[in-house]
């Protein structure tokens, strides 16, 4: 396995803290417009369909 560089790491983390961010934002209801286009969200269904599954 290939080791990641430390400035990728950094880059990461970056991205994850900025993705957390606007999905925490969406669910106080405002309008997050950070580019999280990267990670679209999931339907209701499919989260509901998801959460189904790994209760069963």
């Amino acid at each position: 396995m290939e080791k990641l560089s430390l400035q990728a790491k950094k880059a990461y983390f970056a991205k994850q803290r900025k993705s957390n961010y606007a999905a925490s934002l969406r669910l106080e209801g405002f309008k997050a417009s950070l580019n999280d286009s990267d990670h679209p969200l999931p339907t209701r269904e499919a989260a509901l369909n998801a959460v189904r599954q790994t209760k069963a």
